[in-house]
């Protein structure tokens, strides 16, 4: 019985190694030195083009049209961040 922690261990130990070779290479850019990874990039630019969405809905006087503002903008923030990362990281054609 004392062999089943050590069983254990030795088990999450060779499963997180299968885990972490996901890892290995991960999309980023240079800003200004610092390496950032490209989901933040795309998460923000998906956070303007909701706020985008938001100022011209609300320029022509159509926002009333979302009742649910509040979840509608973050999915919607959400949508444009997994298209922009789909588009330019997912779909390129792997060495």
């Amino acid at each position: 019985m004392q062999h089943l922690p050590k069983l254990a261990v030795s088990l999450v130990a060779i499963s997180s190694l299968g885990a972490l070779t996901g890892c290995g290479r991960a999309p980023s850019f240079n800003i200004l030195g610092s390496f950032f990874p490209a989901w933040l990039i795309c998460m923000v630019v998906g956070i303007l083009l909701a706020a985008i969405v938001n100022w011209t809905l609300s320029a022509l006087k159509r926002e009333k049209l979302i009742a649910w503002g509040i979840v509608v903008y973050p999915c919607l923030a959400a949508f444009f961040a997994f298209t922009l990362w789909l588009i330019f990281f997912s779909l390129r054609e792997k060495p």
